[in-house]
């Protein structure tokens, strides 16, 4: 594959002829009969860079399809399975490594979203229909974290992720009350706000405010660094389609800037590689706008995937975290990269 350079993704050209994106990226392919030469044409390498990430002979797979909205996905290694939710219908997920197998997870699930695990590899989820942040212990019990803030309803908890030092952090963007579709609809309490629960007494700070539509969110590495995106543009005409960065200073952020700009597309989840790249999420771009885009720590575009559905989030995954696994639309997709995940947990 051809590489180009800057941030956007150009027309496909063949012989001086424009063809379409879809056509070229084999994004109208049946996943279920048609074999797809190597390599695949879905990875787009935009810089060179990205080029030692790819895996010549790794196809994008689609693991399951039949949800209507998939979010949240989560690798329970111990398990060898994925959870993801599938938020219209109530309902988690969990997709089988071994054997192929989707079955339901938890139903009702209280319309949860994103899903992340503690220290101790328990499941901890945001849940729009409760309006909480809940984990779920070993014995299969439910423990509420998070569902007020000063005498106040959160809104809808939209994604978390859980710090080294085992603090929860998460975004309350309030997507679960604005139809009765993922959640129920109901009036604003608070701002739109990204929180922090501290390990040791489950106490419940504000992290950060000013972002319009708060939504996915990832540390780096090093766990000094904060990404969030921030899709205000979904309610906001012309809102700036954005990842933020802030610096973590103990339980406070600090330092806020941008990362990168979407461009066309809305970052929804995403996550961190074990070299500081941001796997993102891309969707409601339009055609050839829905995918995966990867950016460098310098907030370069590298590279991308296409996808053939609006992709709502992504997560590391499998025995190496070299799996890509990648929520979109009503699928579940994947592709083995050589790139590894940060060991959240």
């Amino acid at each position: 594959m051809a590489a180009t350079s800057g941030g956007g993704s150009p027309p496909d050209r063949t012989a001086g002829r424009t063809i379409d994106r879809t056509i070229a990226r084999r994004m109208d392919r049946d996943f279920e009969r048609d074999v797809v030469p190597y390599p695949d044409p879905a990875v787009e390498v935009i810089h060179p860079s990205f080029q030692r990430y790819v895996l010549g002979s790794a196809a994008l797979e689609r693991l399951y399809t039949g949800a209507r909205w998939t979010e949240g996905p989560v690798y329970m290694g111990d398990g060898r399975y994925l959870l993801f939710s599938d938020i219209p219908n109530n309902r988690i997920l969990r997709w089988c490594e071994l054997s192929g197998a989707t079955s339901v997870y938890r139903q009702p699930s209280h319309f949860s979203n994103g899903h992340s695990r503690d220290r101790s590899g328990r499941l901890v989820s945001c849940e729009h229909g409760s309006r909480r942040v809940t984990r779920t212990e070993i014995d299969g019990t439910t423990t509420v974290l998070a569902d007020e803030f000063e005498g106040r309803r959160l809104n809808a908890p939209n994604d978390v992720v859980v710090h080294r030092d085992g603090s929860i952090w998460f975004t309350d963007p309030g997507y679960g009350i604005l139809w009765h579709y993922e959640g129920h609809k109901a009036p604003f309490e608070l701002p739109t706000r990204v929180y922090r629960i501290d390990p040791d007494n489950l106490e419940l700070q504000v992290a950060a405010e000013g972002l319009e539509k708060p939504n996915g969110l990832c540390f780096s590495p090093d766990f000094t660094q904060l990404y969030v995106s921030d899709t205000g543009a979904s309610h906001k005409p012309g809102h700036p389609r954005v990842i933020e960065v802030f610096d973590v200073q103990g339980g406070q952020l600090d330092n806020r800037r941008q990362f990168c700009d979407l461009g066309e597309s809305l970052a929804d989840g995403f996550r961190c590689d074990v070299d500081g790249n941001i796997w993102t999420s891309c969707g409601w771009g339009g055609a050839g706008h829905n995918g995966v885009a990867v950016y460098n720590p310098a907030g370069q575009r590298i590279g991308f995937i296409h996808i053939p559905e609006p992709v709502s989030n992504v997560c590391f995954g499998g025995v190496k975290r070299n799996r890509l696994f990648i929520t979109a639309g009503q699928s579940l997709y994947a592709i083995y990269t050589d790139a590894q995940g940060v060991p959240y947990v």
